[in-house]
């Protein structure tokens, strides 16, 4: 267990409000407490950095190694620059050999490109894609969206010098930690149960 997992708990509990968020482009897949959380930091991004980061959530069924540069397009009259388009397509097709990064996608504007690490920014969510837990698969998109996010406005913020608040990193993260911690201890613990005192117990009655 790593602090993916406690990620997941924390940002379960703070998807609860629903607002209209403007930084989304195109939303058929999170739910509207998730723009809620992606509208907060968005807007102080571009408050205090002036870069514009927005999100496409869809549920077209794209081909495998479609060009989502060109699927971007139909969202110029909407964005301003410069901006980083996070495209989140659970239902594309993916190649053989390719792992849910494939889903994901990033689209910036020439002077961006360099202001972040898209292998980062999909390793967020992908860790929570492919987690194995009780979460809905609901759920399970609004955090993959919600904490990929994150990551991309604090590297987007970081590289113009400047900390963001709202992001989950800043704003949550001695609750991540602290999460982190207990669930590290209830592994540890699990594991001196069934595994660890068995074997103590075993040498300890001088049996092999």
């Amino acid at each position: 267990m790593s602090k993916a997992a406690a990620r997941v708990t924390l940002l379960a509990l703070l998807l609860s409000i629903s607002i209209s968020a403007k930084f989304i482009l195109n939303d058929y897949i999170i739910s509207p407490r998730a723009a809620q959380v992606i509208e907060e930091m968005s807007t102080e991004l571009t408050e205090k950095t002036s870069i514009h980061a927005y999100v496409v959530a869809t549920k077209e069924k794209f081909p495998a190694g479609a060009n989502l540069y060109k699927y971007s397009k139909r969202f110029e009259s909407n964005i301003s620059e410069p901006y980083v388009i996070f495209i989140f397509a659970p239902n594309a097709v993916i190649a053989e050999g390719i792992d849910d990064r494939g889903r994901l996608g990033l689209i910036a504007s020439k002077d961006m490109i360099k202001r972040y690490n898209p292998y980062d920014v999909k390793k967020y969510a992908v860790e929570i894609l492919q987690s194995k837990d009780s979460n809905s698969l609901q759920s399970k998109y609004d955090l993959s969206v919600v904490q990929a996010y994150s990551e991309l406005a604090d590297e987007l913020a970081a590289s113009k010098g400047v900390e963001l608040d709202k992001t989950l990193k800043n704003k949550y993260g001695w609750i991540i930690t602290v999460i982190a911690w207990i669930v590290r201890a209830g592994t540890i613990l699990l594991l001196w149960i069934y595994i660890l005192r068995p074997i103590y117990l075993r040498i300890k009655n001088g049996k092999r």
